[in-house]
């Protein structure tokens, strides 16, 4: 999940997927870079999904990486039993956590990534000095709890700002994003900073989700030239 800035990568959100068939539906998405589990305990969001038994059962068949992102309340208590069943990648919300520095150690104490999922109203700035703790944040651009909103451009400063502050900071940190990502919002999203797109209906609402996963992450990519050409070709400084 800690991706380099200028490798776009896209993870499907099963939760728009057929819950009747989810081994075959992740088979379907093969080419994905992981799989977007969301976690929903309709306490901390008032809907209600899966929980760790279904989780644990698709680690076992799904042939990519699993990313959870947990959605839910007592996170500290429960989070590191998503890190048990092996999961690549278990991302909390910093809203829900009493101690995340400590769960953020935890999580990769017990051999997964670590990610901080930050909801639309929570300032980025207070968490910066997080970032060595981390291996990717997650900024809502939607709020969380249910599939199929609209992305929210209001998001695109913090973004950005969440950028700066991981590039100023030389550490690898993903900036995924999450919430109305369609092929012309990822675009936007890359251009201000996030290398990391969850995408639902934009995946598996298409007849072909491998072809969408494939068109979402040329249109991410594309939009990451000016940002590449910046990176690799700084601007000169004044003798």
């Amino acid at each position: 999940m800690s991706a380099s800035p200028l490798n776009c990568c896209i993870n499907p959100s099963i939760l728009s997927a057929d819950f009747v068939n989810l081994e075959a539906e992740l088979a379907r998405i093969g080419n994905a870079d992981a799989v977007h589990v969301d976690v929903m305990d309709s306490h901390f969001v008032p809907n209600l999904t899966i929980g760790l038994p279904v989780v644990e059962r698709l680690q076992k068949v799904s042939p990519i990486p699993l990313d959870a992102h947990l959605m839910i309340a007592n996170v500290d208590r429960w989070a590191p039993q998503y890190a048990d069943a092996g999961l690549s990648s278990v991302t909390f919300h910093v809203e829900a956590s009493n101690a995340p520095i400590k769960l953020a150690r935890e999580l990769r104490a017990r051999g997964a990534k670590a990610g901080m999922a930050l909801r639309p109203a929570t300032p980025v700035e207070p968490y910066l000095d997080m970032l060595p703790e981390l291996d990717m944040l997650l900024i809502m651009t939607v709020e969380p709890g249910f599939g199929g909103q609209a992305f929210l451009d209001v998001m695109l400063p913090k973004i950005r700002r969440a950028r700066a502050a991981v590039e100023g900071s030389g550490v690898n940190v993903a900036i995924q994003v999450d919430g109305g990502i369609t092929e012309e919002t990822i675009m936007r999203a890359a251009e201000a900073g996030a290398n990391v797109f969850v995408a639902g209906s934009a995946v598996y609402g298409k007849p072909s989700p491998a072809d969408a996963i494939e068109s979402l992450r040329a249109n991410g990519q594309l939009a990451f030239g000016p940002r590449a050409l910046h990176l690799n070709n700084p601007t000169p400084q004044p003798a």
